[in-house]
């Protein structure tokens, strides 16, 4: 399993998932103004990482429909951390096999369901974003923002108008 560590400063977080190869204008609408961007997997092809990198520099990992030289580069889980805050970055949440807590971890941002959920339980915020990209079903297509400061931290789905 590929793994990284990155260091980011306090700021906003846009949070994106499941694009498969469409970059929506609304999506990149709604991620204006991060500092940088978690695309949590199912990214679809290159140019939908170079349009988010447009907006601000992008923390990716591979999702189960990422193939290719492009994705191979990508790691399978990232970790971020903001502060003393650690944030545990892959596609899939069935995956995680282990208790995110006891590793330290304050959140856990994933995708591949399509289905966003903002969740916290035993103290670790759970965060999926939705599908930004072709809709699934009736499930509404979504992003997600964090806002992170020294302090404190918040969390938040957005409904895109597509």
């Amino acid at each position: 399993m590929s793994y990284q560590t990155i260091q980011m400063e306090y700021g906003t977080i846009g949070v994106i998932s499941d694009t498969h190869g469409l970059m929506r204008p609304e999506a990149l609408a709604a991620l204006k103004g991060a500092t940088w961007i978690i695309h949590a997997g199912d990214i679809g092809s290159p140019e939908v990482l170079r349009a988010l990198q447009e907006i601000a520099p992008v923390i990716a990992v591979r999702g189960n429909n990422d193939k290719g030289e492009w994705a191979d580069a990508l790691p399978e889980t990232t970790v971020v951390e903001v502060g003393v805050r650690s944030i545990y970055v892959l596609h899939d949440v069935k995956s995680l096999g282990r208790r995110p807590q006891l590793a330290g971890f304050r959140a856990v941002i994933a995708g591949h369901s399509h289905r966003p959920q903002l969740e916290e339980r035993d103290g670790v915020l759970f965060l999926n974003p939705g599908s930004a990209g072709p809709r699934r079903f009736k499930l509404p297509v979504s992003v997600a923002r964090m806002h992170i400061r020294p302090d404190a931290w918040h969390a938040e789905l957005v409904t895109l108008t597509v």
